[in-house]
């Protein structure tokens, strides 16, 4: 099969959406010796609207709608989104065709105290989402959790204005713009479990163009996809998606699967957690048995009270 010398990758307009694009655009042309990518900003309905909350606007597919439209009218060969950006259900015709290699899935708190434990009674923490919102205030109750939008370095300047104690924010955007100072403090899986699919990309293609497919296909880590395809498994079973307390994350190692689950009210108050593992190539069985049992244990009580 003929493969093309040079392809249109679409990515939202942000730094870290730029940034992280261009990473895996470099990562491919280094894999593929003589291919030009030229990237293509596309603004998304999560872009354009910065007032509302993601819950307020439907949380999931605001920030890849515009993009999926570009690959099917063939303005872009691919897109490369943040995995946990994606909707459950992709539009006829589109496939996550890759997963690079993930980066750093784990919270991290930003301030200049010591630490979740360091933080004042009645701290003011800045965060956009639920989930990290109820696990917080499982172990501090007593935080202020303020709704906090817009990229990387708007929320950071307001935390340098005063207008919070602390901000929660993905490591992964920390590391991929190389932000990460002596204020960071990462949140251990114990205190905070990623959102399913943080800290890794989606490579989204129109499998109508097999050739580009094949293209793209050098970029697949297999342990980190198989870590996202118990997380979203284990996402779409149980029904959520940003507007509700869900979490999820899963470790391949040595032929290992290791998922956990959290579901939780959004005061914090209600907290159901589990760990299960299973072999490599289980991946989505594993998503499925731990939705069960997370639904067959009051998750569903809980998403109907949402």
């Amino acid at each position: 099969m003929q493969l093309p010398k040079h392809i249109k990758m679409g990515t939202r307009g942000s730094l870290l959406a730029v940034t992280q694009a261009e990473q895996a655009a470099a990562q491919l042309m280094a894999l593929r010796p003589g291919l030009h990518v030229e990237t293509v900003v596309i603004k998304t309905t999560g872009d354009a609207n910065t007032s509302g909350s993601l819950a307020s606007m439907g949380s999931k597919g605001v920030f890849v709608k515009e993009l999926e439209e570009a690959l099917l009218n063939g303005t872009i060969d691919f897109a490369v989104h943040s995995m946990k950006d994606m909707p459950a259900a992709l539009p006829p015709g589109l496939e996550i065709v890759c997963v690079p290699k993930r980066e750093d899935p784990r919270d991290v708190l930003v301030t200049q105290h010591d630490g979740l434990h360091g933080l004042p009674q009645g701290a003011r923490i800045g965060t956009g989402s639920p989930r990290r919102a109820a696990q917080l205030l499982a172990l501090r109750p007593d935080l202020q959790i303020c709704d906090v939008r817009g990229n990387l370095d708007t929320r950071l300047a307001k935390l340098a204005s005063g207008g919070y104690d602390g901000l929660v924010l993905a490591r992964a955007g920390m590391n991929r713009l190389a932000l990460v100072n002596e204020q960071c403090h990462t949140l251990a899986l114990d205190v905070c479990v990623p959102a399913p699919g943080q800290g890794a990309l989606a490579i989204e293609a129109n499998t109508n163009h097999p050739a580009i497919v094949e293209l793209l296909a050098p970029l697949n880590h297999r342990e980190s996809s198989e870590e996202i395809q118990a997380e979203r498994a284990f996402l779409i079973a149980v029904g959520g998606g940003c507007s509700i307390p869900l979490a999820a994350h899963c470790t391949a190692h040595d032929g290992k699967l290791t998922l956990i689950g959290v579901a939780a009210s959004l005061t914090g108050k209600r907290v159901l957690r589990r760990s299960i593992s299973g072999g490599a190539g289980e991946a989505e069985e594993l998503g499925h048995k731990l939705a069960g049992w997370m639904l067959a244990n009051g998750a569903d009580t809980l998403l109907k009270e949402l």
